[in-house]
């Protein structure tokens, strides 16, 4: 009986300092990658349309001061901050004009990209505007984009942010789930819901696994965001917005907020 209580107690005391260990590299990381240069590059759900705010000199690629780039610069001061996400960014964009801040010096990079490579605004078009059918059959021909071209792209992407940046933390971020299913809701039907729903986690399943295979961080933000979908009664998503468009299907400031920043934050 004695000796059970004293593997117990070892055991016990064994998984505090492990734990304490890990929390106390990760804060290290943390730290680190704060001090140097940041620099956070992508497309609209990193520069931070649908948050307004946005940065007059940033011009069409709407950089806002309540995307979660700017938010975490903000608190966590590092040595430099470059911001060059840009609306409507494909793989090829952030390869001919985002990478020009990364250098040695910089310590942490942020990157979301591979949603516009894959079609998001004529899908997002055809289901909102056609039917049933037409919208799967457009999600299924993005699915095979996702599956065929898009790895490829992100290689690119990924190798030559690892090279330019040799010593920095890279976090990709991934995209939410748009609807919360299950509900009376205006505006799609339930098929076109799911199909949405899915082709969203097939993108972060590829997504993840080209970051992994780079020895990224896949920052995942759908569990951040469940609870917060189109159709929730708190959407922290625009759903169409016919008076800006462009801002449909973004996140909204708490969403950048809510959901971006603290996955980053954790990730960081």
């Amino acid at each position: 009986m004695r000796r059970s209580r004293l593997v117990v107690f070892v055991s016990s005391l064994l998984l505090a300092v492990g734990t304490a260990l890990t929390g106390a590299a990760t804060a290290q990381a943390s730290s680190l990658a704060a001090t140097g240069g940041y620099v956070a590059l992508g497309d609209s759900y990193s520069s931070g349309v649908g948050a307004g705010s946005y940065i007059s000199s940033s011009g069409d690629c709407k950089r806002s001061t309540k995307a979660f780039p700017y938010l975490w610069a903000t608190a966590h001061s590092p040595s430099t901050f470059d911001f060059t996400a840009c609306s409507g960014a494909r793989t090829g964009d952030v390869l001919s004009g985002q990478l020009g801040p990364l250098s040695s010096a910089t310590t942490l990079v942020s990157v979301s990209v591979g949603g516009n490579d894959a079609g998001f605004s004529d899908v997002m078009t055809t289901c909102v505007t056609q039917s049933d059918s037409a919208c799967v059959s457009r999600i299924n021909t993005a699915r095979s984009y996702v599956d065929s071209t898009l790895p490829g792209k992100l290689d690119s992407v990924y190798s030559s942010i690892r090279s330019k940046a040799p010593g920095a933390r890279v976090v990709v971020l991934g995209y939410p789930r748009f609807y919360q299913l299950g509900t009376a809701c205006l505006g799609l039907s339930e098929t076109k819901r799911k199909a949405i729903n899915d082709a969203s986690d097939h993108l972060n399943t590829a997504i993840a696994k080209r970051a992994a295979d780079h020895g990224f961080v896949f920052g995942d933000v759908r569990t951040a965001f469940s609870g917060h979908e189109i159709c929730s009664g708190d959407s922290w998503l625009h759903s169409v917005n016919w008076l800006n468009i462009g801002e449909s299907y973004h996140p909204k400031a708490p969403g950048q907020s809510g959901g971006y920043l603290p996955v980053f934050n954790a990730n960081d």
